[in-house]
């Protein structure tokens, strides 16, 4: 399953340490970020390295110079910088995030998927890497189907759409990084320990006035509205900045993403039940109230299903790059879905609205096509 990318998220000044000088700290990261924004990751990366230069206990330059290596197409280089950030700072779940989104790109799902668990055990209400990780279990879950059914090594290796690097640091929670020794040179890709160098030290944010009034949160990985289009989205992920906001704010937000993921579940269940030929659970994912196509009855469509399903040979039903709306207890999710069978391919653009009923839920509709 292609993983669905995420719009942009609010930023969140970092609480720098107190040895940066006033301009240089407030104007350093910005400048990069609007370089990597403007596609120049090399004068990002360039910004970056003069900046840590200068101030090696800059953790948020560290964190975009990691960005802008991943952006050249310098992976493990890239790689290395976020561990060493994850060990000088274990308690900031972005670098944990950026990490994820590298491991992801090469198929590395079993360490995106630690990746995320730490950030969460950092921070539990840190929505984007809630999201993140059920993207990761769904495409963990098509792979052991493929494996199991017909394995195709002509998969394209575009990453994960919505996981997507985090280019600023937040200060929620303890800031306080770990012990550590000078290191002299950067280590290789993980699941090699580095040697962890200088720190910074990340200062709290300053408490809120009584009387403040929060501004309602943004969504932490909004989903942006499906375009109608018969041309599938494969798109890189943006660069964005992380927002974390307070248990109480982050609650609708985490509560989406669990909605999110239950529906995804519930499409790469159907996917696999189609591919496994397991008629009975193939059908229990249509909805009582399902809308049969071309008027006809819910009798004479389930057996022409069986017929069709249950016929000889083998079948592999893929889902890629699906998106996701949500409106309360109904979701549309418009997908890429290939259909292979013996002597038969297909590819196609399909829609798909559920309903909830319980903790379940059911495809009322479907649609093939634009």
């Amino acid at each position: 399953m292609k993983i669905r990318p995420s719009a942009a998220l609010g930023a969140l000044a970092l609480m720098l340490s107190v040895s940066a000088t006033p301009v240089f700290a407030a104007e350093g990261p910005r400048e990069i970020r609007g370089l990597l924004h403007q596609g120049k990751a090399a004068e990002a990366l360039s910004l970056a390295n003069r900046m840590i230069d200068r101030q090696p206990r800059e953790a948020e330059a560290r964190l975009l110079k990691g960005v802008a290596l991943a952006e050249l197409g310098r992976q493990d280089e890239a790689i290395a910088v976020f561990v060493k950030l994850t060990q000088d700072f274990p308690a900031q779940p972005e670098p944990y995030n950026n990490l994820a989104v590298l491991y992801a790109r090469q198929k590395q799902y079993d360490k995106a998927r630690s990746a995320l668990e730490s950030a969460i055990r950092t921070h539990p209400s840190y929505a984007v890497a809630h999201q993140n990780l059920g993207d990761v279990y769904a495409r963990l879950a098509s792979q052991a189907y493929e494996k199991a059914l017909q394995p195709d090594t002509s998969r394209s290796t575009e990453p994960p759409a919505r996981l997507a690097l985090i280019t600023e640091m937040t200060a929620g929670g303890s800031a306080k990084p770990a012990q550590a020794a000078t290191a002299t040179a950067l280590p290789p890709p993980p699941p090699a320990p580095v040697a962890p160098a200088a720190v910074a030290v990340l200062a709290p944010p300053p408490a809120p006035p009584p009387t403040a009034t929060p501004k309602p949160p943004a969504p932490a990985a909004a989903i942006p509205p499906v375009a109608p289009s018969t041309t599938p989205v494969r798109e890189a992920a943006p660069l964005v900045a992380a927002e974390r906001k307070t248990p109480a704010a982050v609650a609708p937000t985490a509560d989406a993403a669990r909605l999110e993921s239950g529906v995804l579940r519930a499409v790469e269940s159907w996917a696999q039940a189609w591919s496994r030929k397991d008629i009975k659970a193939y059908l229990a994912a249509y909805d009582k109230e399902f809308e049969v196509p071309d008027g006809r009855s819910r009798d004479a469509w389930e057996r022409e299903r069986q017929q069709r399903v249950g016929k000889p040979g083998s079948i592999s039903v893929e889902v890629e790059a699906p998106r996701v709306t949500l409106n309360g207890d109904r979701a549309t999710v418009r997908f890429q879905q290939r259909y292979r069978s013996s002597g038969f391919k297909a590819s196609t653009t399909k829609t798909l609205e559920l309903v909830r009923r319980g903790d379940d839920w059911r495809i009322r509709r479907e649609q093939a096509g634009g």
